[in-house]
């Protein structure tokens, strides 16, 4: 067995492209690893096929631990009140729509972050040039629909393999309920803990929960470090920062949705709840990405356009960062001249350096989704999903907010009634929740009124 995202010579390339972009001098100790035959390529996948020589392995974990002693060139708001001080022009808390309508667009954003997950899982991981070969190969292309695997030649199969968890369960021809995915068992988990904790949860509610509640296995990439640091005895506030490469990757986004519908048209709320969950895990980008990522479900909730839902969004997010840049880049690029196809291009001509799983070039693919669709999900989803980086995440945004300011009612029955009201997960007792029930446990936890 060879593990993803936990092998000291597999994290350590990544760490170094990390430590980099912090502004850390690392040069002696790429010198020390490269001298020692040590590769400087990032894995892609998470793991290479063979381990390393047990004494290269030793080196790379007590480079980690160096990396981690050197001191970034740039300083970081560590509480929430230092955070909230740098984020300027945040709103006030908006007017929220009456119940019975903001129950529909609650519902309307659990089933279009499910739909939105579930239209990118079977090309997740697969680039942009082979989801359009897939697409043209079918006949689909553009995407409108669903991928499925009738008629794709053999050879275009081969080329480009479905993910292998969702090729059983993603397709149009075998959907059949909202399959188990990360982008939704972090949703589920975060409605139990504000059922169980309340809305002043700590950091270490969340921690709690993960070790409670969600398999190690069902982790990647900064999640799954953190849980090994927190097996290995640090703190919730220090196991974001110990020897782990992915602090700036798109795991916190992901989680952040419930944080937002709770706290419809309350900016600075939903963003203050992300930061103290997505802390557990994640630093600056990957922090800011989270509460964006929040503040666009809260907004999405009251806004009358996506346009608004980005501008209101935005202010959760310090300006001058490259978290903002990306998300102002990706927001002009959708509302600029440029056909699809082209400002495609330029978000990879921008980003496309980055691993396809960082938060900051998938923040512009998705504000750039958002300005694009014109709030129409299916104009939206497409666009996440056939750029190709983190295609189900994106997705899974994209549709989480296009479907908070259609409602229910406004979503396409042809992308809904497939999720057969249910989705699946892997946390004990939540298997097979049912979409509409969700909705109703969501508004329960809204501040009275």
């Amino acid at each position: 067995m060879r593990l993803t995202w936990a092998q000291p010579e597999d994290l350590l390339p990544h760490e170094l492209v990390q430590a980099r972009a912090e502004g850390k001098d690392v040069e002696a100790i790429v010198a020390r690893w490269t001298a020692a035959g040590g590769a400087l390529d990032p894995v892609r996948g998470g793991a290479t096929a063979e381990a390393a020589p047990d004494g290269l392995r030793t080196l790379a974990r007590a480079l980690l631990v160096e990396i981690d002693e050197v001191v970034s060139a740039e300083s970081e708001a560590t509480t929430w009140d230092e955070v909230r001080a740098v984020l300027t022009g945040m709103p006030a808390p908006i007017a929220t729509p009456a119940d019975a309508a903001l129950r529909g667009r609650i519902h309307g954003a659990w089933a279009g972050r499910s739909a939105g997950c579930l239209w990118g899982k079977p090309v997740e991981k697969i680039p942009r040039a082979g989801i359009e070969e897939i697409l043209r190969a079918t006949g689909r292309w553009p995407l409108t629909d669903y991928f499925t695997a009738q008629g794709l030649p053999d050879d275009v199969a081969r080329r480009w393999p479905w993910n292998r968890r969702s090729a059983v369960n993603s397709l149009i021809e075998n959907i059949a309920g909202m399959p188990e995915d990360d982008d939704l068992n972090y949703p589920l988990l975060n409605l139990r803990v504000l059922e169980t904790a309340g809305r002043g949860f700590t950091t270490d509610d969340i921690a709690q929960a993960w070790l409670a509640d969600l398999p190690a296995g069902r982790t990647f990439t900064a999640e799954r470090i953190a849980y090994r640091n927190l097996l290995d005895g640090y703190r919730p506030d220090e196991a974001a920062r110990v020897r782990n490469p992915f602090r700036e990757w798109i795991g916190a986004l992901i989680r952040t949705d419930v944080y937002g519908w709770i706290n419809p048209g309350d900016i600075a709320e939903a963003a203050r709840m992300a930061w103290t969950d997505a802390r557990l895990s994640h630093t600056r980008n990957g922090l800011w990405g989270a509460m964006w990522a929040a503040a666009l479900t809260s907004a999405s909730l009251v806004a009358a356009s996506v346009d608004e839902v980005l501008d209101l969004a935005s202010t959760a997010v310090p300006a001058g960062s490259e978290l903002r840049e990306a998300i102002d880049f990706g927001v002009a690029l959708g509302r600029g001249e440029l056909d699809d196809s082209a400002a495609i291009d330029a978000l990879h001509a921008a980003y496309g350096h980055l691993h396809w799983v960082h938060t900051i070039n998938n923040a512009a693919l998705i504000a750039f989704a958002l300005a694009r669709s014109g709030g129409e999900f299916t104009r939206g989803v497409p666009l996440a999903v056939i750029t190709g980086w983190d295609t189900d995440s994106a997705g899974a945004t994209v549709g989480s907010v296009l479907g908070g300011l259609a409602g229910i009612d406004g979503l396409p029955a042809h992308f809904i009634d497939p999720l057969q009201n249910r989705i699946a997960t892997s946390l004990p007792g939540l298997d097979g929740v049912e979409i509409d029930a969700l909705a109703h446990r969501t508004l329960a936890l809204l501040p009275t009124r």
